[in-house]
């Protein structure tokens, strides 16, 4: 069984036991959460959501927080004015185990929702739920 589920303003295919890389999400190293956005449910009856699928969820282990390769960038200015500038970034990522996909009652298993860690209201939201 497979799904697709939205995190992070992008989809991703996972099954159990598939290890995934996305943005940061508010969580620590050996916590379990759940990713309640699901867009399709596939296998032997597979279900489309009209967006989500209710009920639907992945739940998954967080392995750790990681940063991604550095990528550069280099802005120049040409002609008379003699202006450089060299930049470096490394995305914060979380490292996820896919443990299980639940076709229906996800609502009612508990676990910690998958949060992003940029939205310090939505990690206060859940938060305060718990």
């Amino acid at each position: 069984m497979f799904a697709v589920l939205k995190t992070g303003g992008k989809q991703y295919k996972v099954q159990a036991g598939d290890v995934l890389r996305v943005e940061k999400l508010a969580a620590e190293a050996g916590e379990t959460v759940q990713f309640n956005e699901i867009l399709m449910v596939g296998g032997d009856a597979p279900v489309l959501g009209a967006p989500l699928v209710a009920g639907a969820a992945v739940q998954a282990e967080v392995i750790d927080q990681i940063k991604a390769d550095k990528v550069i960038t280099f802005h120049k200015r040409r002609r008379k004015h003699s202006s450089q500038r060299t930049r470096g970034h490394r995305q914060t990522l979380t490292l996820l185990r896919v443990t299980e996909v639940l076709a229906s009652g996800g609502e009612a298993t508990g676990v910690k929702a998958a949060v992003g860690a940029q939205s310090k209201t939505a990690a206060q939201a859940a938060q305060a739920e718990e």
